[in-house]
């Protein structure tokens, strides 16, 4: 636990007791708020707010991070089941022959997991800790929709606009109107890799859990490139990543482009009433879109808006109720993406959408084990493959918000 000058603690590492991070992350708010007022009261008294208000302020934004972060480690931790624990499971044989294969390169029972490439298929609680594992660490996984597909592309059909109807008389002509308009958006699988090393010694250990430290190595690697993926990916040898849609002005909007609401200033929120371009950034989603709509945006512009107060001088950003839910912003959940751009001229730093329906990811079945003894001696190579693809699976259900003039 480390304390700057103002007395703030900041967390070096995940306390075991998260009830306590969540009281120590709730007073460290309340804080912000005293602070944040006085900042606001010596704006409107002065025109200018006192240097050490604003560094203080900045320091509180920094607390309530590191708090957040660390109530995600530990809950991540208590989460975390026991791939090979104690309880006998239905497949544990083909369980020991993974590990068998992992530590030693024997394989047995090699009918069961061959995979063509001479690889070996990762048991299914293997596969799920890793899927289980990014859902935690990835805020895309958590929010999009996800498929399981068993070919290396997947394809939606999807209807655009429905069908033309129209008013009749009883005994009118009734002529035919125009059909449905229908597209058919495509998800091809990339190959995502890591390729950890270990060295024999370490595999012979009896003591290693195997299948959880592929789980945590790979874990940790792919979560990283999907995320980034998701968010910026050009779908080159990748997901595609919603930011790099066209978008344009909403008033433009058509199919095939995200809609955005510019702030009217340059790498700003407006000067005056700041809220309210993000007022009009909700209702530019339809209402079926916002009943299950969050806030996308990296934790630098969440402590730009939690600043911001309504008419009423209530804040607008609020804390987690709980200490595994999320913060609200505006009635809204907010989901942190550091991939996200900061703010700045013409940058889309905020998003706000159903993102369950707005994004789709692809998920192949299967993660493969490639063990390689010979390549990096004295280390054992593990190639281990996951082919996942993504896109936008609604272009109305995303809106972006522009710092920018236009």
């Amino acid at each position: 636990m480390d304390t700057t000058s103002d007395g703030l603690e900041t967390k070096a590492g995940a306390p075991s007791d998260i009830a306590a991070l969540f009281a120590e992350f709730s007073s460290a708010f309340e804080e912000f708020k005293t602070t944040n007022d006085q900042r606001l009261g010596a704006l409107e008294k002065r025109g200018s707010a006192d240097g050490l208000l604003e560094g203080k302020l900045d320091r509180l934004n920094a607390v309530l991070d590191t708090n957040k972060a660390a109530m995600d480690r530990a809950l991540v931790e208590r989460a975390r089941p026991q791939l090979d624990g104690k309880a006998v499971q239905a497949d544990g044989e083909y369980k020991q022959a993974f590990a068998a294969y992992v530590k030693r390169g024997e394989e047995k029972a090699l009918s069961v997991g061959v995979n063509a490439d001479g690889g070996y298929v990762v048991p299914p609680e293997t596969e799920t800790e890793i899927t289980r594992l990014m859902t935690s660490v990835s805020p895309m996984r958590a929010l999009a929709g996800v498929r399981q597909v068993s070919g290396s592309v997947y394809k939606r059909p999807i209807s655009v606009t429905g069908p033309a109807v129209g008013w009749v008389g009883e005994t009118a002509a009734r002529p035919i109107t125009a059909a449905q308009t229908l597209a058919e958006l495509s998800y091809p699988t990339m190959e995502l890799y890591a390729m950890p090393a270990a060295t024999a010694a370490f595999l012979d250990d009896a003591a290693v859990d195997v299948g959880q430290w592929i789980a945590d190595e790979v874990n940790a690697a792919f979560a990283a490139q999907e995320t980034t993926a998701f968010v910026n990916g050009d779908g080159v040898n990748k997901p595609k990543g919603f930011l790099t849609a066209t978008a344009v002005a909403e008033a433009s909007w058509s199919w095939g482009n995200l809609g955005y609401i510019a702030t009217g200033a340059a790498g700003a929120l407006p000067a005056s009433n700041a809220s309210d371009v993000l007022i009009d950034l909700v209702y530019a989603l339809k209402a079926g879109y916002r009943q299950n709509a969050s806030w996308v945006m990296n934790r630098k512009v969440q402590g730009t808006l939690r600043k911001l107060k309504d008419a009423d001088g209530n804040y607008l950003w609020q804390p987690a109720a709980t200490a595994d839910g999320k913060a609200r912003f505006m009635g809204f959940e907010l989901v942190e993406a550091e991939d996200m751009p900061n703010i700045a001229a013409n940058a889309f730093s905020i998003a706000f959408g159903d993102f369950r329906r707005g994004y789709l990811i692809v998920d192949r079945q299967g993660v493969s084990v490639l063990r390689d003894p010979f390549s990096s001696k004295p280390y054992v190579l593990f190639y281990t493959t996951k082919r996942v693809g993504g896109g936008i699976a609604d272009y109305d259900a995303i809106k972006l918000l522009k710092f920018a003039t236009s």
